[in-house]
């Protein structure tokens, strides 16, 4: 069993990922968080890492002193995140939330870690990047998304070439099936009441808008080589059939489970052996299983997804810091819900047009995108 590192330990993925680790006896050679050092402490003392991180500065002063009385390193800042990203350890679990994961993963990868990756907007924005440095270490790339661990697994024994479609199943989130004057007035409670999936905050408003499974496109264009073209959409409501795909001679293999992310961390941790069952899916309860196409006029973030990576470069890395500020300001109270896909679409055009770039641009890029915004507001 692989030495596991956490980056992101305390949101939902991270604490899901320590639950798999308990249960299958891994050893945790290093833990980074945001700013919740109570809980941090509580992870350390259950795993005595070798090193802890905290971002917030404050929190990891608070932390040290906490954990004072271990042999437990504690690192702060963005450096500290990379310290313990590039530690003693064999696969690096990223799950911290947006563009912050990516810096950490591009180290990481660098150090020759293998990468259980299930933040999505690494790859959305420096995909390219990534790609390259994996190719250039020779170490694995994994994906934890539900959707893309189903196509991964889905695809365990299909010839090279062989891949004709995918397939991406989206629950719909929790207003499939609103009407446009329906959704002007939804709450912030409204968007966060996800029928089916327990994530983070942004992760859930994302699954309302579909922003979720567009970034979900982008993600699965860098991770099996496909165009954007051959992925289709399908709202499955149950969330028990996570992806599928349609091979060369038109079979169409799916990966079936409960709602339950631990079973794609697990697979992740574990591949190519399988691990431990969490919980049991009886079909027969469930009965009906049922498929149909998003509205995409309503929910404009995925066709705006789909647009960004077709024109490729900088213009997913833009959209996606304009969805990660509109969010924020959506769950300040500051915009309402429909104007989130309204800022990315105004926003998508006014994109840096750099088909060649750099880890430094993708950040100037995101500073840009979050820039934008803020003014398309105050106009």
């Amino acid at each position: 069993m692989k030495d596991l590192i956490v980056l992101g330990s305390t949101g939902s993925i991270g604490t899901q990922t320590l639950t798999v680790a308990r249960k299958l006896g891994i050893r945790i050679t290093g833990l980074a968080a945001g700013s919740n050092y109570k809980l941090l402490e509580e992870q350390a003392r259950e795993f005595m890492p070798k090193s802890v991180a905290m971002f917030d500065e404050n929190a990891a002063k608070k932390l040290k002193i906490a954990l004072s009385d271990t042999d437990i390193k504690v690192f702060s800042g963005k450096d500290g995140i990379n310290a313990v990203a590039t530690g003693d350890g064999d696969i690096v679990l990223c799950a911290i939330v947006g563009i912050a994961g990516l810096d950490s993963t591009l180290k990481a990868i660098e150090a020759g870690k293998d990468i259980a990756l299930a933040n999505k907007e690494t790859l959305v924005t420096g995909g390219r990047l990534v790609k390259q440095k994996i190719k250039e270490k020779k170490v694995k790339l994994l994906p934890v998304d539900s959707e893309h661990s189903a196509i991964f697994q889905s695809l365990q024994g299909a010839p090279a070439g062989s891949l004709k479609k995918i397939l991406l199943t989206a629950s719909g989130g929790p207003f499939f099936g609103k009407t446009y004057n329906e959704l002007k007035s939804v709450t912030v409670k409204d968007a966060l009441n996800h029928p089916n999936w327990s994530m983070g905050s942004k992760i859930t408003i994302d699954s309302a808008t579909l922003m979720n499974k567009g970034l979900e496109v982008i993600e699965a264009v860098h991770l099996f080589d496909v165009s954007p073209e051959q992925i289709e959409v399908l709202v499955h409501r149950q969330s028990i059939l996570h992806s599928a795909v349609e091979l060369s001679d038109g079979a169409v293999i799916a990966e079936l489970g409960t709602p339950d992310m631990k079973v794609p961390i697990q697979y992740a941790l574990t591949y190519p052996d399988r691990g431990v069952t969490f919980e049991h899916l009886s079909l027969t309860d469930i009965k009906t299983l049922t498929f149909e196409k998003p509205d995409m006029k309503l929910f404009k973030c995925l066709p705006i997804c789909i647009e960004a990576i077709r024109r490729g470069g900088l213009y997913p890395t833009m959209i996606n810091g304009a969805n990660e500020e509109a969010v924020s300001l959506f769950l300040n109270g500051k915009i309402g819900f429909l104007q989130i896909a309204e800022i990315i679409e105004k926003s998508l055009d006014l994109s840096p047009v750099k088909n060649d770039f750099t880890l430094e641009d993708v950040y100037e890029t995101d500073k840009f995108a979050r820039e934008t915004v803020r003014n398309l507001i105050k106009g």
